[in-house]
């Protein structure tokens, strides 16, 4: 078990004033069998006027708030405490330690999600769909059949893929923004997490292959002996896959591994629109500067 100290600070500095915003912020880590948020406290300056707590369809925490006065400067910090479960290693299963007794070829996987009429296979079925960021795209779809011969098992072929997208792309900070087309990251082989979530999500979505998008944190300081993950210091993103016998199976491609207990999961959806840290509507003019920092270390537990 490793226990995680999350602050993750936003700064909006405006021109001019703003008399009046909403907001709603997607930055509390979920709780699942690896995970648990032991605490996240929303502090905002300025003080807001009204605050309120939902889940969204998807069942991320949503914190909605909104400021009622004039004001030059919104800072939103959020302090969490996470526990991460190291996931269950196995030898027999090449990607890294996830126990799978039956190797499944995506084809079958494929035939027995578009054919199951149960609760939770009806409920998959939703991430094979476009979504707003993520249309379908040709050239996706031939991107993606490199990795996915035919009876390839399905883990097998997205590890590959995962891997072909960190070494044909290169994570370049200052190319892509979020409005930045998937087609513009294909031409031009570089972009951010962002981007490569989006893009692994699309490759197996054109084979009719559920994926989600899932924002989360990374750890900012490794132990000795290892290297830093890229995208530290900042939120990160990666995609899952579905398998009916392990559920959803996590991905990094910009780091090429597959997310342990040194990633920290803060929301998922269809895509990157689903779960924007935070977002809202402003009234006033000019413009502004946007500043975000985020520190996730390691610490005892107390």
């Amino acid at each position: 078990m490793r226990y995680y100290k999350i602050i993750h600070k936003t700064e909006y500095s405006y021109k001019q004033p703003v008399n009046l915003c909403y907001n709603e912020a997607r930055l509390t880590p979920r709780t699942s069998a690896y995970q648990r948020c032991n605490d996240s406290e929303f502090v905002v300056e300025p003080e807001p006027r009204e605050c309120r707590e939902r889940e969204d369809f998807f069942g991320n925490t949503v914190y909605y708030f909104t400021i009622q006065q004039p004001h030059n400067q919104l800072t939103v910090t959020v302090t969490s405490r996470v526990e991460v479960k190291e996931k269950e290693k196995h030898p027999n299963f090449s990607c890294r330690g996830l126990g799978n007794p039956a190797p499944t070829a995506w084809e079958t996987v494929r035939q027995q999600l578009h054919a199951g009429s149960d609760a939770e296979t009806l409920e998959v079925r939703q991430y094979v769909l476009n979504s707003p960021m993520i249309p379908t795209i040709p050239e996706l779809h031939t991107y993606a059949k490199k990795s996915f011969s035919a009876g390839r098992p399905l883990l097998e072929a997205v590890e590959d893929l995962s891997t072909r997208l960190y070494s044909d792309f290169t994570y370049d900070p200052g190319f892509t923004t979020i409005a930045t087309p998937l087609t513009d990251v294909l031409k031009h082989r570089r972009g951010v997490c962002q981007d490569f979530a989006h893009l692994g999500i699309g490759c197996l979505r054109t084979l009719g292959l559920p994926a989600r998008y899932v924002s989360g944190y990374i750890e900012t300081d490794p132990p000795p002996d290892q290297a830093p993950l890229v995208g530290a210091d900042a939120s990160h993103a990666w995609f899952s896959v579905y398998l009916p016998q392990l559920g959803w199976v996590d991905f990094d491609p910009t780091n090429n591994q597959m997310p342990a207990d040194q990633h920290i999961t803060v929301a998922w959806g269809r895509d990157y629109a689903d779960v924007t840290p935070l977002k809202g509507v402003v009234f006033g003019s000019g413009t502004h500067q946007l500043s975000v920092s985020v520190d996730c270390k390691r610490e005892r537990k107390e």
